[in-house]
């Protein structure tokens, strides 16, 4: 049998929308008050895109070109693209084949949608790195990019779920490992549908036999739904469970942790897992305060930009964990 080689993130981007919404910007849109976020979420602020500047697919190509050019490789030397967002450009073509075309790659390299929502960055990444370990490409490329501002419901009635979104991109590159070790160690991935009302947008849905009309006549399903007590109930359970599962496989104990970076979804969230954990301040990444929640977006985000402030180093044991609708949840468990 032939030995599976290692995939490594060779290189780290990511991009955010220019304009920064604070709390006290809500407050008179949703009746709300910094006080109020604060407390619920740990959210201060978030950027939300510009119409006519920001896309989707252009956000995830700023943040890919940062990371093409820190793993030292062009956009022709990408082979895959695996682009991960609950926020396409379009219903269809997906925004993996907008990124190929916003890099102006010119090798018919295949692109790859994941719709995993929070969970959409590391079930992207266990995928391209498949790709990899098999021998099948060499240069990966993968995505996370997301625009909520522009669905949600910005009155009172929306502000438990809106408050907490924001927009933003992060990618990576992978590339076959050199140095033994180095690398992706693992990754873990999970769902349980049966909660999938708990966290969801209902339309445009296809099971109308008059999809249009039924979007005119319920508009409020255009917004997210959330159930915002049972999605932190499993969250909190789940979170240091795939955490464990990624660290019991490899042979690791949670001290032997440098750096944990979850999915951006509430301060809250983060703090009970990394109590629960018992990891040390240094040792946990948030800037959820600064984003709120990008979903796909928000673990290439704070892994891009733990990079950047020295954070995380080469050899450093990385932690990468999220939680989100479907419900859906994952690990990766990697030797920077």
């Amino acid at each position: 049998m032939a030995t599976l080689r290692q995939s490594y993130i060779a290189g780290v981007g990511h991009y955010v929308p220019s304009r920064v919404v604070t709390n006290a910007e809500l407050e008179p849109m949703m009746n709300t008050s910094d006080a109020w976020i604060q407390e619920r979420t740990g959210i201060k602020e978030r950027r939300w895109f510009e119409e006519g500047k920001d896309t989707t697919a252009n956000m995830g190509a700023n943040a890919a070109r940062k990371a093409l050019e820190m793993a030292g490789v062009t956009p022709d030397d990408v082979q895959l693209i695996v682009f991960a967002t609950l926020s396409p450009d379009y219903f269809f073509p997906g925004s993996g084949v907008l990124l190929q075309r916003e890099l102006g790659m010119k090798n018919n390299a295949p692109a790859l949608d994941v719709r995993n929502q929070c969970s959409g960055f590391i079930y992207a990444l266990s995928v391209a790195d498949q790709f990899v370990r098999t021998g099948m490409y060499d240069t990966v490329l993968v995505v996370g990019s997301e625009i909520h501002s522009s669905g949600l419901d910005k009155s009172p009635e929306g502000r438990g779920v809106s408050v907490i979104f924001g927009d933003g991109a992060g990618a990576v590159v992978l590339r076959p490992s050199t140095e033994e070790g180095r690398g992706i160690l693992s990754t873990h991935l999970h769902s349980q549908g049966e909660y999938a009302e708990e966290l969801i947008v209902k339309e445009p849905g296809s099971n109308r036999a008059n999809r249009l009309q039924h979007v005119l006549d319920n508009p409020q399903e255009l917004y997210p739904y959330m159930n915002g007590q049972n999605v932190f109930k499993h969250a909190v359970v789940r979170f240091p469970q795939v955490i464990k599962e990624a660290l019991d496989q490899n042979g690791y104990a949670a001290t032997d942790i440098d750096m944990l970076i979850p999915h951006q979804a509430n301060l809250r969230i983060t703090q009970y897992v990394q109590q629960k954990m018992g990891l040390s301040d240094d040792k946990v990444y948030s800037n959820v305060q600064r984003y709120g929640n990008t979903t796909a977006a928000s673990v290439p985000i704070a892994l891009s930009e733990a990079v950047q402030e020295g954070k995380i180093k080469k050899g450093d044991l990385v932690c990468l964990a999220a939680f989100g609708s479907g419900f859906t949840w994952a690990s990766a468990l990697l030797k920077f």
